[in-house]
């Protein structure tokens, strides 16, 4: 197995738990202070807070995981294109 390969699907999960999270967010009864949610949020929140920072809620929506989806997205195809020219 190739570094790109093991980069680019452990980005691919991450991406995922991103999405997870945004869904269960729909779901007003879900208590994110108890596993495994608790767990989720502080792994996404890795990615997420520093784009709340920069683009607050608007009208009580959170627009941050769209734009840090496309960050992540094209993060993932910058590094594992490099990875892939440089042969890892």
């Amino acid at each position: 197995m190739s570094i790109a390969y093991f980069v680019n699907s452990l980005l691919n999960l991450y991406f995922w738990l991103i999405i997870i999270r945004i869904f269960l967010t729909w779901i007003p009864s879900i208590n994110w202070y108890s596993q495994p949610y608790k767990t989720l949020a502080l792994i996404s929140d890795i990615v997420l807070e520093p784009f709340r920072k920069i683009i607050p809620p608007m009208g009580g929506l959170d627009f941050s995981p769209i734009f840090a989806l496309l960050f992540l997205q094209f993060v993932q195809f910058a590094i594992v294109r490099l990875l892939v020219i440089l042969g890892l």
